[in-house]
């Protein structure tokens, strides 16, 4: 913190009262002071009785004085007031509301985390991008990772401070609260994420919650940014990521922006085309007609690469059995599950007509 803003705010005070009004740190000693005799000198006595007064006024030794706190609500500063009387107080209390929006206003401004916040949230030009990062000496080029952390069921306000606690770098990782279930974590790579990198951060945050909060949590997790102007990006995919796998792939709870495959394509589209895919080319009518048991066969079938044989031995029938159940497949829709054509036509279809069930209002 500048004491130089404390004293810009301590010379307008002096425009409005001939008391003396100043700041003093947490050691005792005078920062700032509309007397410039008394800045540099040690009020260590004064510091015992501020520690202890919470939120109250003191007087001591003349002066009013009351407490700016830090974060965690620690002793950081204390504004004081020439006088013990009432008018000193009332004096002091302006003082304090003056220089500590002045002290937060500067903390914000200058606070690197803010800064992330910003660029992800997409709340600052791109020009704006480089200035700030040369004025908090902010590497640009470095490789980042970003984590969308969504609590499910219910948000627990300690998350914040947990994964603080997992990423101790303070001027190179960032836990950012977003809103009530959403946490971003933007964490800087010491070069290319190797295979699997990303995926045991995440672990790592999703075993963390779950053992200290007992909190479940779904995991998004955008490409990696090469520039922090590309953070806002990677931010967005990670929600995009989050969105996505709560339609095609319900059971996983990390989910990789880079892994969606097609379901990112199919959850781009609108809403009318898709229907239109259905209704012309696969026969709507045909997939609602298939029961739950046979959507669990062709399901299987296609988690072992249309093999027949290994299909038939998850399946615990006779391989005989589940060509017959294919065929019936294909008299039914008109396509042979066992052409590779005709899987991705059905597969697509399959994963169209989840998302437009997960579009239809609850």
């Amino acid at each position: 913190m500048s004491n130089s803003v404390f004293q810009s705010v301590i010379l307008q005070l002096k425009e409005v009262s001939n008391r003396i009004f100043g700041v003093m740190d947490s050691d005792g000693c005078v920062v700032s002071c509309t007397d410039a005799s008394y800045i540099g000198e040690r009020w260590t006595d004064a510091v015992q009785k501020i520690a202890v007064s919470g939120e109250s006024m003191v007087t001591f030794g003349q002066k009013t004085f009351k407490m700016i706190q830090g974060g965690s609500n620690y002793f950081e500063y204390a504004v004081f007031c020439g006088g013990d009387d009432e008018t000193a107080r009332a004096y002091c209390s302006m003082a304090y509301i003056a220089l500590n929006d002045a002290k937060i206003f500067y903390e914000e401004k200058h606070d690197r985390g803010t800064f992330v916040k910003n660029i992800i949230m997409d709340n600052i030009l791109p020009g704006d991008i480089y200035i700030r990062a040369k004025e908090l000496h902010f590497a640009t080029d470095a490789p980042r990772a970003v984590f969308l952390v969504r609590q499910v069921s219910h948000g627990d306000v300690s998350a914040v401070d947990v994964l603080s606690g997992l990423f101790p770098d303070k001027l190179q990782d960032f836990v950012l609260s977003i809103n009530e279930s959403d946490i971003a974590v933007v964490k800087q790579l010491s070069g290319a994420p190797g295979e699997g990198e990303l995926e045991r951060i995440a672990t790592s945050i999703e075993d963390t919650l779950r053992n200290e909060l007992f909190v479940k949590t779904v995991i998004g997790i955008g490409t990696v940014a090469e520039h922090l102007r590309e953070l806002a990006d990677s931010y967005k995919e990670a929600q995009t990521a989050i969105d996505v796998g709560k339609v095609f792939d319900t059971e996983k709870t990390i989910i990789h922006y880079e892994n969606l495959g097609i379901g990112r394509l199919i959850y781009q589209l609108p809403t009318t085309l898709c229907e239109i895919f259905l209704f012309e080319v696969f026969k709507k009518s045909a997939i609602d007609a298939l029961d739950q048991e046979t959507l669990f066969t062709i399901n299987k079938f296609f988690e072992n690469n249309l093999n027949v044989s290994e299909t038939s031995r998850k399946l615990f029938v006779h391989r005989n059995t589940l060509v017959y159940r294919l065929e019936k497949i294909r008299k039914l829709t008109g396509l042979d599950l066992r052409q590779f054509d005709h899987a991705i036509v059905f597969k697509v279809a399959l994963m169209v007509r989840k998302y437009l069930s997960s579009r239809e209002p609850r």
